[in-house]
Order: structure tokens, then C-alpha cells, then sequence
């Protein structure tokens, strides 16, 4: 199975980044793709996304230092976060397997986009933003 592995340097602590990729329901809030999130079970989720609808399974989660989940319904068929800190820094590698080799340039896309708007909310959190206030913006996740 092809895989690829993006790295994003985050200027925020690796407890900042993990509790909100952690809050699986807030993902609309933020994430570009996913406009709903219903929790199914524990550690089940239902995603409808502007790609298509997707069930996130999480099979492994160490506060602070990785997770990892099974994507039913989407190309991405693994998907994973592991956290290095470095001071006031944080670098987040994404990777994800999926099924075709010539998917890799859409899950490298995709993958880019995710950890921008992942970059933008923390930044609009240490900015004092309230998250409930937040509005997504393509412009500025573009940007980051």
C-alpha cells in the first residue's frame, strides 16, 4: 500500500495541537473537509465531508505523542499524526496509506490543506479567538 508522510512545523505546544486534532466532534469547526461529525461509538466517527462521507475508526492514541485511525469510505485508508515538541514548537508529521499509487499527488494535496487549516485554527486560538466564533476560510488556509 502506498503511504506518505507530510511534516508541518506548528508554532504551539504539543498539548494545544493534540487536543484539538483529539476533539474529533470540533472537526467541522475547523478541518476544510468536513462540513459533520456524529460520534457512532467510542472511538467511532461519522464524517460527511465535501468529498464524501467517511467513518473514522481510532485505533491508537498516546496523548501527546501519536494517533492513529482506519478511514472506511475514503481513499485514505489509514491515517496518522505523530507529535514531536520542540519548545514552544511543534512538529506534526501527517501520513496516511492509501489504496492506488496515483492517488499520491491528491493525498499529498489533501494532507497540505489539512495541516494548514489545522495551522490557522491553533493560530486563531493562541490569538485569544473564541472557537466558537471561528469561520473557516480558504483564502487564509491557502495562505498559511
Amino acid at each position: 500500500m502506498p503511504i506518505i508522510e507530510l511534516k508541518k512545523e506548528i508554532p504551539s505546544p504539543v498539548e494545544t495541537i493534540y487536543e484539538v486534532l483529539n476533539n474529533y466532534l470540533a472537526l467541522p469547526r475547523w478541518n476544510i473537509i468536513v462540513t459533520e461529525c456524529t460520534q457512532l461509538e467510542s472511538k467511532k466517527y461519522f464524517l460527511k465531508t465535501n468529498v464524501g462521507d467517511i467513518t473514522n475508526i481510532e485505533i491508537e492514541n498516546i496523548p501527546n505523542e501519536k494517533m492513529t485511525s482506519i478511514q472506511e469510505g475514503s481513499p485514505m485508508q489509514k491515517i496518522g499524526y505523530i507529535f514531536e515538541p520542540k519548545g514552544d514548537t511543534t512538529l506534526v508529521t501527517l501520513w496516511t496509506e492509501f489504496e492506488l499509487d496515483d492517488q499520491k499527488e491528491i493525498m499529498e494535496m489533501a494532507g497540505d490543506l489539512f495541516l494548514k487549516s489545522l495551522t490557522v485554527y491553533i493560530d486563531y486560538l493562541k490569538a485569544g479567538g473564541n472557537p466558537e466564533e471561528y469561520k473557516k476560510s480558504f483564502s487564509k488556509i491557502k495562505k498559511a
